[in-house]
């Protein structure tokens, strides 16, 4: 296929992507609205006090499998390698969970604060954190998949996607190391900024540098 055609190619698909994935954390902001009615009151200001039913715990969490399972979905269909089906998958998450909190904001104008804690996650144990922090890692993901997607022919070391994955395991540790604070419903008496600063260095640092030292297509 002639370059051209395959930038188009991959222009329209991420284009379709970034519909998708804003249009679904609508619909699962809408879902967010609806349950915080119903449980626990209009926009409370630190979700972590409430406690959703056990019952409806575990909807829940079937809920977050199904999300994932959806932007795993339309990332296979959008792409043909496996290297570009992980950084459409990477794009849409990270699309979708900022779009999440802009349409919340719009809907009830929650968070009140980027520094508002928030349940990012469910499995295996809560993930909790303040909102900049996921948006922050979203916007790492959208930009470096976007940039990455531009350049088909450029290969990451290897020494570059273990950076990542060091950086992915400090960062999920910073939200999740205090979740005891969450199954008693109270919020943290802070955030563990020294992991997720680590870990986003360790990991954008990483492949920052890889992309400036090696040639596109280079080992």
């Amino acid at each position: 296929m002639e370059p051209q055609n395959a930038n188009f190619l991959t222009m329209r698909s991420t284009w379709w992507v970034a519909c998708y994935a804003v249009a679904m954390a609508a619909v699962e902001s809408a879902v967010v609205v609806y349950l915080r009615e119903l449980h626990a009151g209009p926009a409370p200001v630190s979700v972590l006090q409430y406690v959703l039913p056990q019952r409806l715990l575990v909807i829940e969490i079937g809920r977050e499998v199904a999300t994932l399972i959806m932007i795993l979905a339309v990332a296979a269909l959008a792409a043909r390698t496996a290297r570009d089906r992980f950084l459409y998958f990477a794009f849409s998450f990270g699309v979708w969970d900022i779009f999440y909190y802009i349409w919340l904001w719009v809907f009830i104008g929650w968070p009140p604060s980027l520094f508002t804690w928030d349940f990012l996650f469910l499995i295996p144990v809560p993930w909790i954190g303040p909102v900049i922090a996921p948006v922050i890692v979203s916007l790492s993901l959208v930009i470096g998949s976007l940039w990455l997607l531009a350049r088909p022919s450029f290969v990451v070391p290897r020494l570059a996607w273990g950076l990542a994955i060091v950086g992915a395991v400090l960062v999920v540790l910073s939200f999740t190391v205090d979740y005891r604070y969450a199954l008693m419903a109270v919020d943290p008496p802070r955030f563990r900024w020294e992991l997720f600063g680590a870990g986003v260095i360790v990991a954008v640092g990483g492949m920052t540098y890889w992309s400036r030292t090696q040639k596109e297509g280079g080992p």
